[in-house]
């Protein structure tokens, strides 16, 4: 009776473990599918440039700490009364897309800096999680060593992915002010709420915590969200609200995830004007 129950544990051992193991890596490559449908959607062709707007720009070339060679745009707002926004674009596309973001924060008076991380538009590399916070860091460095910009004037703006990309940089450099845009407060539970039949939590490499950086955060923060966001839902705009320090201040937005901004323009433009006013000093 033992050897036939022994025999038989080997017979169910036999069909069962091979089927775990085949369902282990199935998720593992699901897991990996996931990681780049949902973090990275780099794009190597330019829609537009500066110029298309009518806007003097220079193309700038940035070294990250690793050697990976980056590619930027520099947009001096003539006249400005001071202070300079770096700009951390979205998972998708290039600084191309962006373009009535730059014309935008260039009509506040202020320069902007805009650059793309490795492996979007001309920039080199592959996109990792380690590798954009290094492209964000060249991105302050060539402000200040290289445009002398003081950080007290430097306004670290981010939107969508950019928001946990510049969360990180605001938490090791006290800048003039933070905004975080459309941007989860972790994308684990972003990816957790979104693909819920995945065990993301377990597997997921990537772990932009944006409400992990912002609490270490030192200088003023304006946190932008929209109830109607398709992607990321108002409470993760919420949740890095309430993980922020003082003084900080939140903005309700309307429309989708990649539009919001544009749609509210009637709100979102006057309350960055006065969030710049509050935070840069000398300007009005």
């Amino acid at each position: 009776m033992a050897w036939d129950r022994w025999k038989m544990a080997r017979v169910l051992l036999g069909v069962i473990l091979p089927r775990v193991v085949l369902a282990w890596v199935l998720i593992a490559c699901s897991m990996n599918w996931l990681n780049k449908r949902l973090v990275f959607h780099p794009s190597r062709e330019f829609i537009a440039t500066p110029r298309d707007y009518h806007l003097s720009y220079e193309d700038v070339t940035l070294t990250a700490s690793d050697g990976v060679a980056l590619h930027g745009w520099y947009v001096p707002a003539a006249g400005a009364a001071g202070g300079s926004v770096l700009f951390c674009h979205g998972n998708a596309g290039n600084v191309s897309n962006r373009m009535y973001t730059i014309e935008l924060l260039h009509g506040l008076g202020m320069n902007v800096l805009i650059f793309d991380y490795r492996g979007y538009g001309r920039s080199a590399g592959s996109p990792t999680e380690a590798g954009t916070y290094l492209d964000a860091e060249a991105a302050w460095q060539h402000l200040v060593g290289v445009r002398g910009e003081t950080p007290e004037r430097i306004v670290i703006h981010g939107r969508s992915l950019g928001g946990a990309i510049g969360s990180h940089l605001a938490a090791a450099h006290a800048s003039a002010g933070l905004i975080v845009e459309s941007s989860f407060h972790d994308i684990t539970e972003l990816g957790a709420e979104l693909f819920p039949w995945l065990p993301v939590r377990w597997l997921s490499r990537v772990k932009y915590r944006t409400a992990e950086h912002v609490k270490v955060v030192r200088c003023p923060v304006l946190v932008i969200h929209s109830r109607d966001d398709d992607l990321i839902p108002f409470h993760h705009g919420k949740k890095i609200y309430a993980a922020a320090g003082d003084p900080k201040r939140f903005l309700e937005i309307q429309g989708g995830h990649n539009g919001g901004f544009a749609e509210s323009f009637q709100t979102y433009d006057p309350v960055l004007k006065e969030f710049f006013a509050e935070v840069v000093p000398g300007r009005q």
